[in-house]
């Protein structure tokens, strides 16, 4: 395969909205990207976090050095979360503008990286808050720069204009996707990646998986996003299982995270809808969900919806999972089975009834994805009309595994 072809040390440029150092050793173009803020005025940055991530996975190793010899003022905000809520937002931006950052740099996985994004909205809109953003009652049209420094191979959130997070006390968990949330420039280092877990590696890889598969069968879709959705799928399908048994194989972890990038980019121009729409409620409802099991939990049951109306896609993007489809509506519950089938396989084992949820959190549940903020659109641009009746059964279809 061609894939050998590449040398992952060969640092090179993705193109898309901003521009995103790729490969091994790209974490060492952080002293460039300094030195651009600083010609641009710009000493003064507030970095957005984990506890644990930014040291663990050796990122910061290379940026504190590059912040001394710049002489750059920061300060570190290290408190986000898996799913993170608006009140971490809230207190990060608080934060910044008390130690007076004019540009945000986010380190970790789409928790991180999507708070820095409202942080940055934040600092300039210093008369608004987290809750206000995220319940749509005002639309920003600036932010402080944005640095996306990626430690996961899922969300994508470092190339696209998408960030998300939780309004705690009404179980929301909008995404809102502005054009000023671009990052300006983001690191990509499948280096800083060998240190993921078993759990998170599958996680972060299926929440991709299902990016493509969203972003390939919309309303909205185009022939772009279906062609990095097709390379998606064969990249994740390939290259999981090695990294599952092999955490440290550059190599895997170079081309799942490319397949998270062109994932992102895929969805940040075809969009998303109903597997994300109804796995936000999830982990609303239940923060110590990962976002990408919670997807994979109901991912079956979405094709099967979904497949009769966009059979002829689907069976060309999941060809490697499910060889030798022709693309007939007929064939939706066995795509079903085959996709769980590989799910369990690569380790994504859980259904809803194992994360505690019951048939009777299933009204719930519906209105959720039918009254958070921004869920909506989502839902309005399915390949099947979202109705009531047809979440719920999605939902109790993906409370155990297929029969």
């Amino acid at each position: 395969m061609w894939e050998t072809k590449i040398n992952p040390t060969r640092i090179f440029e993705l193109r898309c909205k901003n521009t995103t150092y790729f490969g091994v050793g790209s974490i060492k173009k952080i002293e460039d990207i300094l030195e651009v803020l600083k010609h641009k005025g710009i000493d003064n940055v507030i970095f957005v976090t984990g506890k644990n991530s930014y040291k663990v996975s050796g990122a910061w190793d290379v940026i504190e050095p590059a912040l001394n010899t710049l002489g750059f003022k920061y300060s570190l905000y290290d408190k986000v979360g898996p799913n993170p809520t608006v009140d971490m937002v809230d207190e990060a931006a608080k934060f910044g503008r008390e130690t007076g950052a004019k540009a945000v740099i986010g380190i970790g996985g789409g928790s991180p990286i999507d708070t820095a994004k409202s942080v940055a909205v934040l600092l300039e809109y210093t008369d608004k808050n987290a809750r206000e953003l995220y319940e749509l009652k005002f639309t920003p049209e600036k932010a402080a720069p944005i640095i996306a420094i990626n430690l996961t191979h899922g969300t994508g959130t470092e190339v696209d204009r998408f960030a998300v997070a939780t309004i705690p006390e009404k179980n929301y968990k909008p995404a809102i996707a502005y054009e000023c949330l671009y990052p300006m420039y983001a690191i990509d280092d499948p280096a800083l990646m060998i240190k993921l877990d078993k759990k998170q590696t599958i996680a972060v890889t299926i929440d991709a998986l299902n990016h493509v598969t969203e972003a390939a069968t919309t309303l909205v879709t185009s022939p772009y996003s279906i062609l990095l959705a097709k390379e998606a799928v064969r990249l994740i399908v390939r290259y999981l299982p090695v990294a599952v048994n092999d955490p440290e194989n550059l190599v895997a972890r170079y081309y799942l995270l490319y397949a998270s990038a062109i994932a992102g980019i895929s969805f940040d121009n075809g969009l998303l809808h109903l597997t994300h729409a109804l796995e936000h409620p999830l982990s609303a409802v239940k923060p110590e969900i990962a976002h990408g099991l919670g997807l994979g939990a109901i991912l079956p049951a979405v094709v099967k919806t979904i497949y009769p109306a966009v059979a002829e896609v689907l069976a060309d993007i999941y060809s490697p999972i499910v060889p030798g489809l022709k693309g007939l509506p007929a064939e939706a519950e066995y795509v079903a089975k085959k996709v769980e089938e590989w799910l369990f396989n690569v380790g994504c084992t859980q259904k809803l009834s194992d994360f505690g949820f019951t048939k009777d959190d299933v009204p719930t549940l519906v209105k959720l994805a039918k009254t958070t903020p921004s869920l909506d659109g989502l839902l309005s641009i399915a390949p099947v009309e979202a109705t009531e009746t047809v979440i719920a059964k999605i939902y109790e279809e993906s409370l155990n595994p297929i029969s």
